[in-house]
């Protein structure tokens, strides 16, 4: 294994496996560390944590128990990923745990740039940007557990961090891999070990990932990965070559937890031509939720893409979260998804399709996998996953990412690279 990832939840690290595979690198996701060595053949390896909204003593332990492992697999770098929104608050916890593994790393110049084009992301002076909003204009101010409310990257990760934050303006960046080396030098050399890092291209992003060849330690979004594998092919350590991979025709099912603007928006366009059900958070606290009556709904109509919900709307998620309490409301409705997950495979879904980071960390974790072969990309940061020994075929999807018709287009392309 040359490079080792660390992803703090499951559907960004997918993204992540994503990237790499269009890279040209034989990746494989785990679920959580694992207890046995990686297989031959694995170059890229992306251990899936479930640590982005976890107490920061607990992420920052967890993320050295992967990155102890990655080491022992002979990995020569290794990327610490965190979403393309930056989503953490000012107590953490990308700024402990990166604190933890440059340390363990012994490593200086550690670049932070969550930026990813491709989805809108862009970083520029600093300051994170969604399409044409600032972070704090773009709905992520109403994130439920990590509320940005902050767009300077650089302002937010003091707040978190025990180092100095140093930035590489983008004027340095488009100049290309030499001048931005010479500037996180110069950055380096005034005691800053976090660098925030502007890109607003994916050429800015492939000049960053050279720029970072020879560096231990890189911290970002999935876009900071796209220059990384032509480092390994140019070192011959990678071929490129990536093998064939095949869907799965099995029946389908959708589970959606996310409560982001881009997720609420596809749960009404599926709504319109397929069956929903709505998961609420009085029934779920009430114990009014059943899991068999939910699986024996979808069962009953597996045929026409059928949705299970919690999904709903800032204001409803507020008053719900004042009303039980966050972080328990948060634990019931990951438990209803887990063991939902978990029942539906047993009854014979193969296609199954998870919206949102925390939702998806639950599906894999009630699912029991230890790992996922990573297949051909969806939509942009979301690739088709395969539980490894099984027919099982998964699609984890980051709450802000797809298009409206992600739900059903997720289904037929599973389908489709099954023939």
């Amino acid at each position: 294994m040359l490079l080792g990832c660390i992803g703090d939840d499951f559907t960004g690290s997918s993204d992540l496996a994503n990237t790499l595979v269009k890279g040209g690198m034989a990746t494989t996701q785990y679920c959580g560390v694992p207890n046995e060595p990686a297989a031959a053949g694995v170059e890229a390896g992306v251990v899936a944590l479930k640590t982005r909204s976890a107490p920061a003593t607990e992420a920052v332990a967890q993320s050295l128990a992967a990155l102890d492992w990655l080491k022992a697999q002979g990995c020569r770098q290794f990327l610490f990923k965190y979403c393309s929104t930056f989503d953490s608050t000012p107590d953490g916890n990308i700024g402990p745990v990166a604190d933890a593994l440059t340390e363990a790393l012994g490593a200086s110049k550690v670049i932070v740039c969550p930026a990813f084009p491709a989805t809108g992301r862009t970083l520029y002076q600093g300051h994170l940007f969604v399409g044409d909003r600032l972070l704090s204009e773009s709905g992520m101010e109403h994130h439920p557990l990590t509320p940005m409310t902050d767009p300077d990257i650089r302002r937010w990760l003091r707040l978190q961090s025990k180092n100095g934050v140093g930035h590489v303006g983008h004027a340095h960046v488009r100049s290309g891999p030499d001048a931005i080396r010479a500037v996180l030098a110069d950055v380096d050399a005034t005691g800053s070990k976090l660098i925030v890092v502007d890109a607003i291209t994916e050429a800015d992003l492939q000049a960053i990932g050279s720029a970072a060849a020879d560096l231990p330690l890189i911290t970002g979004g999935s876009g900071i990965a796209l220059g990384l594998p032509g480092n390994f092919r140019k070192a011959g350590l990678i071929s490129g070559r990536v093998s064939g991979w095949g869907g799965g025709a099995g029946p389908a099912a959708i589970l959606s937890g996310s409560c982001s603007r881009a997720t609420r928006q596809q749960v009404e366009r599926h709504r319109r031509d397929h069956p929903s059900h709505a998961i609420s958070a009085d029934a779920l606290m009430a114990g009014e939720v059943d899991v068999e009556a939910t699986v024996a709904w979808v069962m009953e109509r597996a045929g026409e893409m059928p949705l299970v919900y919690s999904s709903a709307d800032p204001e409803t998620v507020k008053a719900a979260q004042e009303k039980y309490g966050a972080a328990k409301l948060a634990g019931r409705i990951e438990d209803f998804f887990a063991r939902t997950a978990r029942a539906l495979v047993g009854a014979g879904i193969g296609r199954l399709v998870s919206a949102g980071g925390e939702t998806s960390g639950a599906v894999v974790g009630g699912l029991g996998c230890s790992a996922l072969e990573v297949g051909p990309e969806i939509d942009p940061g979301v690739p088709m996953l395969r539980v490894t020994g099984s027919d099982l075929v998964l699609a984890l999807k980051s709450g802000n990412f797809g298009g409206e018709d992600f739900f059903e287009k997720a289904i037929d392309i599973m389908a489709e690279t099954a023939r």
